[in-house]
C-alpha cells in the first residue's frame, strides 16, 4: 500500500486534480468535502476515492473526520490543505460573517487540520504537508481583503510550521496558484475574463492538473530537502 494522503476540499476542481494525481502515483487517498454531497458522491463513485463530510474551520469537527479517515485509510502521511471559499466585497461592505466564513475555512482550517496529523507525523518521523495559497494572498486583489487575508496567512504558516517540523522529517510547503479553469472561475462573465487573461503573461488560463502535478512533486519521499517553499503557479502573472 501506498502512503495515506488527505485532501481538504478534495471533490472538486483543483482539490480533484490533487487527489487524482496522487491515486495515480500509487497514494491511498481521502478526500474531505464541506457541503456538496450530491458532487461528493459523483466523485468516489467515479474515482473509487472515499470522501468524508466535514467542516474544516471547525476543530472538533477536524478531529472526528481525521480519526475517521486514519481508521478506514490509515496514518495520514500526507496533507493538502487545499479548502477554501470566497465571500468577496469590498472593505467597506463586508460583513463581519463575510470576513470569518473566508478566514476559518481557509487559513484556520491549516491549523485545524494539521494540528490533527502532526502528532502521528512527529511520531513516524515522516510527514509531508502542502497548503494552498493564492497569488491573490502574495499580491492582494481589489475586494478580496477576507481572502487576501487567509492566504497571505497560509504563506506565513507554512514557513513557521516548516521550522517546527524539519527535524523530525516533516515538510510544509506551500502552492500560490493563480488563474485556474475551474468552474468558480469559467463562470465570471466573459470580458472581465479576457481582462483577467490579458494580464497573464503565459496568455491563457492555468489548468488544475498543473497545480496537482507541482503538490506530486512537493509531497514526494525523495523531497525532503524541500521545505518552507512556496511555488508559484501562476503563469508569470505575479513575480517576486
Amino acid at each position: 500500500m501506498g502512503r495515506v494522503a488527505l485532501v481538504t476540499g478534495g471533490t472538486r476542481g483543483i482539490g480533484e486534480a490533487i487527489c487524482l494525481a496522487l491515486k495515480d502515483a500509487g497514494y491511498e487517498v481521502a478526500a474531505n468535502y464541506g457541503g456538496n454531497e450530491e458532487t461528493a458522491a459523483k466523485f468516489t463513485e467515479a474515482t473509487g476515492i472515499p470522501s468524508y463530510k466535514w467542516d474544516v474551520g471547525d476543530f472538533e469537527a477536524c478531529q472526528g473526520g481525521v480519526a475517521q479517515v486514519e481508521e478506514d485509510v490509515g496514518p495520514v502521511e500526507v496533507l493538502v490543505n487545499n479548502a477554501g471559499v470566497t465571500r468577496d466585497g469590498t472593505m467597506h461592505k463586508m460583513s463581519f460573517e463575510d470576513w470569518d466564513t473566508v478566514i476559518r475555512t481557509n487559513l484556520t482550517s491549516c491549523f485545524n487540520v494539521s494540528r490533527c496529523v502532526v502528532e502521528g507525523m512527529r511520531s513516524r518521523g515522516f510527514g509531508r504537508i502542502v497548503n494552498v495559497g493564492s497569488v491573490n494572498g502574495q499580491a492582494g486583489q481589489y475586494g478580496q481583503v477576507n481572502y487576501a487575508s487567509s492566504k497571505s496567512g497560509i504563506h506565513g504558516f507554512t514557513k513557521a510550521l516548516a521550522q517546527e517540523g524539519a527535524a523530525k522529517g516533516i515538510t510544509v510547503n506551500a502552492v500560490a496558484p493563480g488563474y485556474i479553469g475551474t468552474d468558480m472561475v469559467r463562470a465570471v462573465p466573459e470580458k472581465v475574463l479576457e481582462k483577467i487573461i490579458s494580464r497573464i503573461p503565459v496568455g491563457r488560463l492555468g489548468e488544475a492538473h498543473e497545480i496537482a502535478r507541482t503538490v506530486l512533486f512537493l509531497v514526494a519521499d525523495d523531497a525532503g530537502f524541500i521545505t518552507g517553499s512556496t511555488l508559484s503557479i501562476n503563469g508569470g502573472q505575479h513575480m517576486y
